[in-house]
């Protein structure tokens, strides 16, 4: 007899999102170590919220008039506990999961995240190679906390850095705080060696699309990777508009004003960022181009957010909820089984829509990037 369970699927509809019914059998199906959507994507990139919390009010994430002080946040018994997020890990890595990256919020605001880290650390692939485990922090906390996360495991990080001015740095953190102290953490996470460090510096038209270059010639030949991130319509409380996108294309082109360069590879299928070096070999940056030159085609990645949902886009309106089946007892196996179903029936592609959703007038409620991570 097979066991029936309601699950919540993200979808473009019009309406609300549809209902899907996974059809789990009683003769649960082992899984294989690879998992296809329905556009023949594979599951390789896990990103995992640990709080819906930060310390910025980044305009374009979390803009204050938003998310003030009054503003409501999970409770600790609505999180997943460090054990409940490692074990639904070992699900998504036994259907192919290589890479993992650590989000928020702010994740370093989550008390013992190291203790997390070195959970995940000990897991392996299914071919029983270390994991690429990552992290993305706005770099307040970081200077104190790279040592214990290099202990405990941490491959690599990235820090969002939206500008190299004192003026620009506080006005696009919303909260005064400090351009030197996050210079500062970028100088410890070089000091204890991750093996990569990277800049993830979003790009308002008019904000802060001066501090490209600034950006590129403070970092170039450190070993720091700087990433240039178009400005995109994620969640529904950033008052997005296109005219606001400066696009791949032009930062490039600015870039090439100054300095020579050369595009270079992408270090594995489905990398989201367009990679260049600098013709004088002392290091390269990368693009990221969601809004002018999607790559839907190859995504490979899910979203676990702190509360134990899966969500299958950056831009989904909906989650799958796992914490409800785990706390009610549901074995591995079982688990494995409900996530075969989600993502083998994924559809999402909604940087590829955009413009069509746009165009029609479609209300589309997005998850906020505060509570699913970037």
């Amino acid at each position: 007899m097979s066991k029936i369970i309601p699950i919540q699927v993200s979808g473009l509809s019009k309406s609300s999102a549809q209902t899907i019914i996974a059809n789990v059998p009683s003769s649960l199906i082992e899984p294989s170590g690879s998992l296809l959507d329905t556009l023949q994507r594979p599951l390789h990139d896990l990103r995992i919220s640990v709080t819906d919390r930060c310390n910025f009010r980044c305009p374009y994430c979390m803009p204050k008039e938003i998310f003030g002080k009054d503003h409501h946040y999970l409770g600790q018994k609505e999180l997943l506990t460090f054990e409940e997020i490692s074990r639904l890990t070992q699900v998504f890595i036994a259907h192919g999961v290589k890479k993992i990256r650590l989000t928020g919020g702010e994740p370093l605001l989550r008390k013992g995240i190291e203790d997390l880290v070195s959970m995940l650390s000990n897991l392996r692939s299914i071919d029983q190679q270390p994991l690429d485990l990552t992290l993305t922090t706005n770099g307040s906390l970081l200077g104190k906390k790279a040592q214990a996360l290099k202990d405990a495991g941490l491959k690599r990080i990235t820090i969002s850095l939206d500008g190299m001015s004192e003026k620009i740095f506080r006005a696009m953190n919303d909260v005064d705080f400090p351009l030197s102290e996050v210079l500062a953490s970028i100088d410890s996470a070089l000091a204890v060696g991750f093996e990569s460090v990277k800049i993830n510096m979003v790009v308002k038209k008019g904000v802060n699309d001066q501090e490209i270059l600034p950006m590129i010639r403070h970092f170039k030949g450190s070993g720091v990777i700087p990433r240039f991130i178009e400005y995109m319509d994620v969640g529904n409380s950033n008052g997005w508009r296109l005219q606001e996108v400066l696009s791949s294309r032009e930062v490039i082109d600015l870039i090439q004003t100054e300095f020579p360069i050369t595009p270079i590879d992408a270090n594995y299928p489905g990398e989201v960022a367009q990679r260049w070096k600098f013709s004088d070999q002392s290091g390269e940056f990368g693009v990221i181009s969601s809004v002018t030159n999607t790559f839907c085609h190859d995504c490979t990645r899910a979203r676990l957010s702190m509360e134990g949902k899966v969500y299958l886009c950056l831009f989904a309106n909906q989650g799958f909820d796992l914490r409800s089946l785990l706390r009610s007892g549901a074995d591995n196996l079982t688990l494995s089984n409900v996530l075969r179903s989600i993502w083998s029936q994924r559809t999402d592609r909604y940087s590829e829509l955009r413009s069509q959703i746009k165009e029609d007038g479609t209300q589309f409620q997005k998850v906020e990037m505060s509570y699913i991570g970037g």
